[in-house]
Formats: structure tokens, C-alpha cells, sequence
């Protein structure tokens, strides 16, 4: 009997690692997402190179809560999923929609790999500062979306010198500590921005579908989150500096 018991304990145990490897095989995926999207942007298919990044925003947006339901940390305390998380991020988020805007022409002629250069960099440091993320659940300076604004200029159709003054002032802001909330895991409000931020995503999806013209009223119409989001975040923001 005792015997039975500690088998037991020990195929329980191997399921639970077996688990928690899983999800950092999940979160590895974003990898391979973010290679296929590469892939459509040299063939020169944006559509699905967003598509792609669009599923691995999806990836990233789950694994996290995949990982505290594994306890990942306990149960593989030698594997790091928070850098495993930061590289594909970094892929995904950065590098891949930075070479998007490059090879689709939307940056200025001559001077378009230095501002690449500049939001590649920026985000470099941006991803490796020790307060990207705070304790209070915030990213600390612009949270290197990327890829949404990758997607708002090529919708928009803006020229390249304003989508350049456009990213040169989201990488200045990178160095801004501005906190800007995490939508699942801010706590105020979460609720209403998870619906709010839901929606929005499937208005995204859309305008990515109907690339390279895509409505207008949907596009412009789908920039209420970003306000909203925004909004938010200053407004904790300055809640949070009051209080420090």
C-alpha cells in the first residue's frame, strides 16, 4: 500500500513538470510564428505576415496565465520562462514589424534602417531594463507594441516621414518611465478592459483581412482602445506618482 502511494506521488509529480514544460513549449511557439511572419514579409505578403503576429500575440497573451495554473516556477525551477518570454517577444513585437515597415516601403528612402536602427535599439534597452515590468503589474516606458503600430500605419497609409516621426517618438518614449498597465493583469478596471481590449482585437483581425485596404471607419473606429489604453495608463500613472 505504501508502495502504491509513493507511485503515486511520483506520477503526479512527472505530470505536473510534464505541464509545466508544456507551456514553455507554448510559449516557445511564438518563435516559430514569428519565423512564418518573417517568411511573408521576404514574399511580400503582409496580410499574413500580421496574421502570424497576430497569433503570436495571442500565444503571449495566454501563457502567462498558463504558466501560474502550472506553477512553471516550482515545477521547473531550472528553466527561465520569463526570458524564453522576453526573446520571443522581442522577435515578434520588434524585429519582425520593424522589417515589415522596412520591406513594404513605409519608411523614408535613404534614412529608413536608422530609424529601424533606432527602434530596434530602443527596445533592446526597453526589454532589458530591470523595471520593464513592475511588481504592481506595469510596464515601465513605451511597452514596445510594435506590431499595433505596424499595423495602424500600413492601414492608414500615412507617408513615410510622419510614420517615421511617428516611431521615433514611441522609441523616445521607451526611455520615458511612464507606467502604461498590463491588460491582464493590472488589476484596476481589468474587466472592462479585457471586453474592451476583446472587441478590439477582432477589429483588428478584420482590418488586417481586408489589407491592403481596409475600411477606413473600421480602422479609424478601432483606435478607441489605444486611447482608452492609454488614457488609463497615464491616469494610473500620475495615481501612482502621487501616492510614491
Amino acid at each position: 500500500m505504501m508502495k502504491d502511494h509513493i507511485d503515486e506521488q511520483r506520477e503526479t509529480t512527472t505530470a505536473q513538470r510534464a505541464a509545466a514544460w508544456g507551456v514553455h513549449l507554448y510559449t516557445a511557439t511564438g518563435a516559430l510564428t514569428g519565423f512564418a511572419a518573417t517568411l511573408a514579409v521576404i514574399a511580400g505578403d503582409y496580410r499574413t505576415a500580421f496574421l502570424w503576429l497576430a497569433a503570436a500575440t495571442f500565444v503571449d497573451a495566454t501563457d502567462g496565465m498558463l504558466a501560474r495554473l502550472a506553477h512553471v516556477k516550482a515545477r521547473v525551477p531550472t528553466f527561465d520562462g520569463g526570458r524564453l518570454d522576453d526573446i520571443v517577444d522581442y522577435l515578434t513585437y520588434v524585429f519582425v514589424p520593424v522589417l515589415l515597415l522596412h520591406h513594404a516601403g513605409a519608411l523614408p528612402p535613404g534614412w529608413g534602417v536608422a530609424v529601424a536602427s533606432v527602434v530596434l535599439l530602443s527596445s533592446a534597452y526597453g526589454f532589458a531594463s530591470e523595471d520593464a515590468k513592475s511588481d504592481d503589474h506595469f510596464f515601465t516606458g513605451f511597452p514596445s507594441y510594435w506590431n499595433i503600430v505596424a499595423v495602424y500605419l500600413l492601414a492608414l497609409g500615412l507617408p513615410p516621414m510622419v510614420n517615421a516621426g511617428i516611431l521615433l517618438t514611441f522609441s523616445i518614449l521607451v526611455f520615458v518611465r511612464i507606467g502604461y498597465i498590463y491588460p491582464s493583469r493590472t488589476p484596476v478596471l481589468r474587466g472592462l478592459t479585457l471586453g474592451l481590449g476583446g472587441l478590439w482585437a477582432l477589429m483588428v483581425v478584420a482590418v488586417i483581412l481586408a489589407l491592403p485596404d481596409p475600411p477606413m471607419l473600421l480602422v479609424i473606429g478601432s483606435l478607441y482602445f489605444p486611447v482608452y489604453y492609454t488614457v488609463l495608463s497615464f491616469t494610473l500613472h500620475a495615481r501612482r506618482s502621487r501616492r510614491a
